[in-house]
């Protein structure tokens, strides 16, 4: 049986996890926000997947210069493609995982 304490604990956690994501909306959403800060919103999306994808095709050790992982840099170029072409993200997304899964067979495969 689940403590009350646990419980308690859970339920405080969540509403802690909940309100920085949600209070920012609440805000927001009967004020205007200077033109400045709605520009540079614009472009936040985007330095974030750009960040992500950085993150995901590099190797970084403390002391060393970043490294790439190939294979999955020779993924995004294709998946970058489709993205802009075709403004789909579903395709997109689907297009990426495929195309990792398949270079990391051909690279298993033939000794890569």
């Amino acid at each position: 049986m689940i403590s009350k304490y646990i419980l308690l604990a859970i339920l405080l956690s969540a509403l802690v996890t909940w309100i920085p994501r949600v209070l920012p909306f609440i805000l927001v959403k009967y004020k205007v926000l200077p033109p400045m800060v709605e520009r540079f919103l614009k472009y936040l999306p985007v330095s974030i997947i750009f960040a992500l994808i950085l993150s995901s095709v590099t190797n970084a050790k403390m002391g060393q210069l970043p490294s790439f992982k190939w294979l999955d840099l020779l993924a995004v170029f294709p998946t970058t493609y489709v993205a802009f072409k075709y403004k789909n993200l579903i395709a997109t997304v689907v297009l990426g995982v495929v195309l990792v899964a398949l270079l990391r067979f051909l690279a298993g495969f033939l000794g890569l």
